[in-house]
C-alpha cells in the first residue's frame, strides 16, 4: 500500500511501473501509517486469515536492491515469509502473545499528537493552504523525530530545502552511523498460540 498524500497522481506511476500481480492500494491520509504505528517503508504487518496480527509492523524488504544504503539482507525475511506461508501458526516468526504485546506498546501522547498534527497539514495541505501546513508538519516530525513516513512526505509536498532547511540526504547522514531503519528480530519468541485480536 502506497502511503502517499497526493494519490494516484503521485504513487501512480510508480505502481504502473512496478506491474503488480495484485490490488495496488494507495493511502492518501497515512491511515495504516498512524493506526499502525509505521515510521518508514518499506514496512509489513503480518496478519492471519483471522484477522488477527501475526507481527507487527517492521521494515520488510523483499529483495535487496537497497542493501547497499541500507545494509540489511532481504533473505532473513523472505525465507520467515515462506516459513508463515507454509506453517502458519506454527511457524517459529509467528510471535506468542507475550511478545506481540511487548512489540505492540501503546503510542505515547506526543505521537498521538504528531499523528493529529500531520492529519491537520494534510487537510491544509488539499485545500490549497501548503504554506500554513507547513508549521504542523514541521511539529509533526518534532513530536515524532523517528517517522521518516512524515518527514518524507512533508519534504515531497513542498521545497524541503527552503521550507524545512534539510533534505532526505541530509537527514540520513545526521543519523551517523544510527540506522535508518530499526533492525529486524526474527526470531521467534512464540509462547502458546493465543493471538492479539486488534
Amino acid at each position: 500500500m502506497a502511503q502517499d498524500t497526493g494519490g494516484a497522481k503521485d504513487a501512480g506511476p510508480w505502481i504502473n511501473a512496478a506491474k503488480p500481480e495484485y490490488a495496488a492500494l494507495i493511502d492518501e491520509k497515512q491511515i495504516v501509517t498512524q493506526k499502525y504505528g509505521m515510521v518508514n517503508v518499506p514496512t509489513a504487518v503480518w496478519i492471519d486469515e483471522q484477522g488477527h496480527i501475526v507481527r507487527p509492523n517492521e521494515v520488510a524488504f523483499i529483495d535487496d536492491r537497497f542493501k547497499s544504503f541500507t545494509n540489511m539482507d532481504s533473505a532473513p525475511y523472505v525465507d520467515a515469509i515462506r516459513d508463515w506461508a507454509t506453517n502458519g501458526a506454527k511457524s517459529i516468526y509467528a510471535l506468542g502473545e507475550t511478545e506481540l504485546r511487548n512489540r505492540l506498546r501503546p503510542r505515547s501522547d506526543d505521537r498521538l499528537i504528531a499523528d493529529a498534527e500531520f492529519s491537520l497539514a494534510e487537510y491544509l495541505y488539499k485545500q490549497g493552504k501548503g504554506a500554513d501546513a507547513i508549521p504542523h508538519f514541521k511539529e509533526a516530525q518534532r513530536l515524532a523525530p523517528d517517522n521518516w513516513n512524515y518527514k518524507r512526505q512533508a519534504w515531497a509536498l513542498s521545497d524541503a530545502e527552503r521550507d524545512y532547511g534539510t533534505s532526505f540526504g541530509k537527514e540520513v547522514k545526521k543519523l551517523n552511523g544510527k540506522p535508518y531503519y530499526e533492525p529486524l528480530k526474527l526470531a521467534g519468541a512464540k509462547k502458546g498460540n493465543d493471538r492479539n485480536r486488534r
